[in-house]
C-alpha cells in the first residue's frame, strides 16, 4: 500500500491542535540511519486507510516531497471517543534487516470441519495475530489457516501450521514453543433432572367430615 504525507515544520502542542482543526494528523518517522522527520497526513486519507488490514500489518510506500520510502505503522492514537487520530508513528524498512512483526490469522473451513459438522462442536480461535520475524521481502499481509480438518478433541497449534516461506514465529522468552492457536470445545449437554410429583397434602385430604 501507498500514502502521501508532507514535511511538517512546527511541533508542540499548539502547532499540532492546528493541525488536526485543519483535517490534518500530525506523526513522526524514525528508524534508520536518518534523524527523524516531523509529517503530517491528511486525516480522512489516513481514516480510511487504518481502517484496512494491510495497513497494519505490510511494508508501506509513503512518499514525502516526491520521495518514496518503505515503513511500517508502529504506533496510533486516537481520540478517546471522538473519530479522530491524534498522531501516528511510522518506522523506515531496511530491506536488509529482519522485521519483527504481528500478522493476522486468516482462518478458514471452521464450518465444514468434522468438529463442528459432525459432532457440533464449537471452534475458537485463541489467537487472531502471531508474532513473526522475517526480511521485509518476506513479510505476508496475512497468514492463511486452514480448519476443515479439525476434529473433536482436537485443538490446532503452532507447529500444526505452514507459515510462509521466509517467516519465523518469534516466541516470548519463557511462553510455550508450540501454543495453542484454535480450541475445540465440545457441545454443552442438558441433562434434565425429572421433577419430583409434589407430596400429597395429608391433613384433610381423603378424610370425610365427622
Amino acid at each position: 500500500m501507498n500514502f502521501v504525507a508532507f514535511e511538517r515544520a512546527k511541533q508542540g502542542t499548539g502547532a499540532s491542535r492546528r493541525l488536526r482543526n485543519s483535517g490534518k494528523t500530525p506523526g513522526i518517522v524514525y528508524g534508520g540511519s536518518a534523524e527523524p522527520q516531523l509529517i503530517e497526513v491528511d486525516h480522512n486519507a489516513l481514516w480510511h486507510a487504518l481502517k484496512k488490514e494491510a495497513f497494519h500489518s505490510s511494508v508501506l510506500d509513503m512518499e514525502v516531497a516526491g520521495t518514496t520510502s518503505k515503513v511500517l505503522l508502529r504506533d496510533v492514537q486516537y481520540h478517546p471517543y471522538k473519530q479522530l487520530v491524534l498522531h501516528i508513528d511510522f518506522q523506515r524498512v531496511d530491506e536488509k534487516t529482519k522485521l519483527h512483526m504481528k500478522v493476522p490469522l486468516h482462518f478458514s473451513g471452521a464450518d465444514e470441519s468434522p468438529a463442528a459438522k459432525v459432532d457440533n462442536c464449537m471452534v475458537n480461535p485463541v489467537v487472531n495475530e502471531l508474532d513473526v520475524t522475517c526480511m521485509p521481502s518476506d513479510l505476508p499481509e496475512f497468514i492463511a489457516v486452514d480448519l476443515s480438518t479439525l476434529e473433536k478433541g482436537s485443538s490446532l497449534h503452532l507447529k500444526d501450521i505452514k507459515l510462509p516461506k521466509g517467516v519465523t514465529p518469534k516466541l516470548r522468552g519463557g511462553q510455550n514453543n508450540n501454543p495453542v492457536l484454535v480450541s475445540v470445545v465440545p457441545p454443552v449437554v442438558v441433562v434434565e433432572t425429572p421433577v419430583a410429583a409434589p407430596a400429597a397434602d395429608a391433613k384433610g385430604k381423603g378424610k370425610g367430615k365427622k
